[in-house]
């Protein structure tokens, strides 16, 4: 069974980019346009992971990473923020809010992958 992964960008290029990397790998995805939709989205549905951006409109990450982890059946569901925002503080707020890694754009596709499938073995 193939693992499913929710893109959360208001960007529609590069959920396009991110989608057919992972499509490619074999993983079903899920494409969010922001914290809102992606939570939308989720409907208690089994999500293997999650790709977000920091900087959206409507609900940036940080905000949706937060309400994710307040809903139980996605506590322990990691999450890769995938964003312009180099800051230590908005990196270390991330953290603490549950991200499990952070990745600056632009970024390579095999970066990408390396990470989820890192993420996605357990």
């Amino acid at each position: 069974m193939s693992k499913t992964i929710l893109i959360v960008d208001d960007s529609l290029s590069l959920r396009q980019l991110v989608s057919l990397t992972l499509k490619r790998a074999g993983y079903d995805v899920i494409e969010a346009c922001d914290g809102k939709d992606a939570l939308s989205k989720l409907g208690g549905s089994k999500i293997d992971l999650i790709v977000s951006d920091v900087n959206m409109p409507n609900m940036d990450g940080l905000t949706f990473l937060k309400e994710l982890k307040q809903r139980k059946e996605y506590r322990f569901t990691p999450v890769i923020m995938l964003t312009t925002e180099s800051a230590e503080d908005k990196m270390k707020e991330g953290q603490q809010s549950g991200a499990r890694a952070w990745m600056v754009k632009p970024f390579k596709p095999e970066q990408m992958l390396a990470a989820v499938n890192k993420l996605t073995m357990g």
